[in-house]
């Protein structure tokens, strides 16, 4: 029961969707423009920059947020599966997020929302996390690559993590944390299953931070009168 009362506040959090109100504050509904997600990638490339950091900000604090809550107010009292239920945590986040209620259940993709999770479980991810997104970013400028090679990484970290005892749990402990993971990267890829076949056939698109990224053709011509710099 405590595992879904976790689930359930990281779903409300994460549900908080920060390129849905970002856009209805500046007269857009993102989903309709651009490749129709609602998260940072597509935010940058209709509303600019400024716009990209600050969803990618709202969505990675709300993970932080809604972990540090069940770490204060719920953990203490399971000190012996606490680190699975940051993880449920940020299972619910990310599900809130890519599947938030009151928008049909059609959000982001959940890499800012893993993110802020990475950065509240532990700080160890944090290191590994920057080189695989960052530094892939910085060389292909393909945010769905450095998103699939976030995920692999936090499986793989979270395994070796787990098996030299830094979560400091029972190994029956550590394999449903390596389930709880597994089932997000599974759910990534998922996501990203568009990414993956347009990166195959070497057609994915780029994005830049300081610089115009052009836009796909079925994108809504009214989001360039609209674009924010």
């Amino acid at each position: 029961m405590i595992r879904v009362l976790c689930v359930l506040i990281g779903y409300l959090f994460g549900a908080i969707q920060t390129a849905f109100f970002y856009g209805k504050m500046h007269g857009i509904d993102i989903r309709e423009h651009g490749s129709g997600n609602a998260g940072t990638t597509n935010t940058l490339r209709v509303l600019g920059t400024k716009a990209g950091l600050v969803v990618f900000a709202g969505d990675m604090l709300k993970s932080i947020v809604a972990i540090i809550l069940v770490r204060m107010l719920i953990a203490p009292h399971y000190p012996e599966i606490a680190p699975l239920l940051v993880f449920y945590t940020g299972l619910g986040c990310v599900l809130g997020h890519n599947f938030p209620f009151y928008m049909n259940f059609k959000g982001g993709k959940g890499i800012a929302t893993t993110g802020g999770m990475m950065i509240a479980a532990n700080w160890m991810y944090i290191p590994v996390g920057l080189l695989l997104f960052f530094g892939n970013f910085v060389i292909t400028h393909w945010v769905s690559l450095g998103s699939l090679l976030l995920y692999t990484g936090f499986l793989v970290q979270t395994i070796i993590m787990g098996q030299l005892g830094v979560f400091g749990v029972s190994q029956s402990v550590l394999i449903e944390c390596y389930i709880v993971v597994f089932v997000m990267t599974v759910m990534a890829f998922y996501k990203h299953k568009d990414n993956i076949k347009r990166l195959a056939k070497g057609e994915e698109r780029k994005t830049y931070l300081f610089k115009k990224n052009k836009m796909d053709a079925s994108t809504n011509a009214s989001a360039n009168d609209k674009r924010i710099n």
